[in-house]
Formats: C-alpha cells, structure tokens, sequence
C-alpha cells in the first residue's frame, strides 16, 4: 500500500462516528455455485517465493523485482494467459529506469460481452532494502502486497482453468505503486487512449491477516458505487462490510484503483483486511512469509470465486457508480 507514514501515529484515533452498513436484503440470495477448490498449498508456494529474501524487497527498477516479473511471467504462461500487450511487460512511462507492469488477460466465452473487461489487480513492488545496518535489511512486502498478487494469481488459475468468464479479464500486476501509484497512473491513460471498454476493476490490497470483524473484508470508496452490496449479493454472504478508518484515511485514494477511476469514471476500488489493528509490520521488515494465514488467504480467495465469476458473466452491467 502506498505510504501511510503519516497516518500510523494516529492508528488509534477514535474513528468518526459511523452508521454505515452494508445494505443486504432479508433473505440472502443464493450464491453461484463453485466446484472449483483454491489450494493451500498453491497459495503458500506462491506467496513464499514472491516474498523471499532472494526478491530483495522488490523495489521497483531493482533487480529483486525483475526476479519477481520473471516469476510472474512464467505462471502466466503455465496458466495459458496471454500477453494483453505486445508481451506481458507494461514499461513505465513515468519512471526513469526501467520498470514494468506485468499483464495478462483471458479473453471472455461471450461474443458480445468479451468486448467488456474486467480488471483484476494487485502491485507487485514493495520498498527494498533498509539502508541502516541491522540483523534484518529486507522489506519483504508479503502482506504489501505480496499478498494481493498472490489472490490475483490464484483468480487467473481459476478462470484459465474453468473459462467461467464471458467478459475479458486483464490481471494486471502493477510496478512503481510504492513510487507514488506510477505503474497505475502510466498504465490507465494509455488504456483509455485505446478505448478500453472497462466495466470495472478488484484491485486487491493486503489480504494476508483476518479481521476480527462481522465481515470478511472491506472495501475502499464504499459509498461511491454498489459494488460492496453486489459481491455480498454474488457470494450469498457478508463478505465486505464498511471500516470507518478507511473513510477517514481516505484509502481510495492511495491505492492503484484510483489512477483507473481517474481515467474511467468506473467502479474501481480496493479490497483488503488491513484494518490498522490486525497488523504491526506495515513497511516494516518483519512483513515476512512466516507471519501470514494461509489458511485465511486460502478461504478469502475461495469466498471471492462467485463474486469474481458474477462479475464477469452478468448480461448487463450491474455494478454502477452511486450518484
């Protein structure tokens, strides 16, 4: 997540005064059915290698983070998703070594719906190597936002392995967010100088620790569209709920949702369980692998399935910005 320097000194600030719920409907819907089953180990494999030392904090334009675009690469192309653009590799245009985006997309089953798309997203930088002298140097970043990618990438496998998505879906794994949200804010005016037909974008923000809440997780700009409604619509559950700290700290705002809603006017929002009282180790070098669920991550991705399937199948567009 990008800096939040400034806000950690204030993390236990009585939160404003809020009422907001998630509007839900007496009688829950029921969910779209999902046979498929995400697997622990997958999830723990993945989130161990992208948050090792060998990455060295993944700092963008070092080479830490070209190991981990390799690695990133190279599960797109075990999972059969296609390069979006020439090759997976979105160059910055707004950094001054280089530095990539890695992009892939699945295009959808319906004829006329894959013209739509939908963005699945998460970044893959973290901040490097502390430069004092210490036992431990490392950012490692596995819950920012080692952890996000790791649900992105686990989403990919199950629509490469399913095909449940008539719409198109570009997981989009962003470089330079910790820079000041670069790879976003490169990367969404050139979708829109292409005329993206864009329908809405997940950006998925750490999700490494549960909440000890009524809900799953929560989602940044709640009131600004129906989205959180939806998905507990889709997943037949209270799956996101409100958190008055991200109202206050403004977190829609710093997230690589924000740069697409810029260039869109779209839903485009995050999902985290970050909730600024169930982790110590934001940019701090103990973020490790070692500190994370598994089992949560692992269950999270799973109750997402029949949002991320709904979303991506509706005839209509049923996600809209709230006026």
């Amino acid at each position: 997540m990008k800096k939040l320097y400034f806000l950690l000194p204030f993390v236990f600030i009585a939160c404003k005064t809020s009422t907001s719920t998630v509007s839900q409907k007496e009688t829950k819907p029921e969910s779209t059915e999902i046979t498929y089953k995400v697997e622990e180990s997958d999830v723990s494999d993945f989130l161990k290698y992208l948050s090792s030392d060998e990455l060295e904090g993944r700092e963008t334009g070092t080479k830490g983070i070209e190991k981990a675009a390799v690695f990133l690469e190279d599960f797109f192309k075990k999972n059969n998703v296609k390069p979006y653009f020439a090759s997976y590799r979105d160059t910055l245009t707004n950094f001054k070594s280089p530095a990539f985006n890695i992009v892939g997309v699945l295009e959808g089953t319906d004829p006329v719906l894959k013209n739509e798309y939908v963005v699945l997203s998460a970044h893959y930088d973290h901040i490097g190597i502390e430069k004092k002298k210490q036992a431990d140097q490392i950012f490692n970043g596995a819950n920012d936002d080692a952890s996000g990618v790791t649900a992105v990438a686990q989403l990919a496998k199950y629509f490469s392995k399913t095909h449940s998505n008539k719409r198109s879906i570009l997981f989009v794994f962003f470089a330079g967010e910790e820079k000041g949200l670069l790879g976003s804010k490169s990367m969404a005016p050139k979708l829109k100088a292409k005329n993206f037909n864009l329908y809405t974008q997940l950006n998925i923000e750490m999700i490494g620790v549960p909440m000890k809440r009524d809900y799953l997780a929560y989602i940044t700009g709640f009131d600004k569209s129906n989205m959180a409604e939806k998905i507990n619509e889709y997943t037949g559950k209270k799956t996101i709920g409100f958190l008055p700290k991200e109202a206050e700290y403004k977190l829609f705002y710093r997230s690589d949702n924000y740069s697409f809603f810029e260039a869109f006017g779209k839903p485009c929002q995050s999902i985290s369980t970050f909730d600024f009282e169930n982790f110590d180790f934001y940019h701090h070098v103990s973020d490790e692998f070692k500190v994370m669920d598994i089992q949560h991550m692992t269950a999270f991705i799973q109750e997402f399935l029949p949002a991320v399937t709904k979303i991506a199948t509706t005839p209509t567009e049923e996600i809209t910005m709230n006026k």
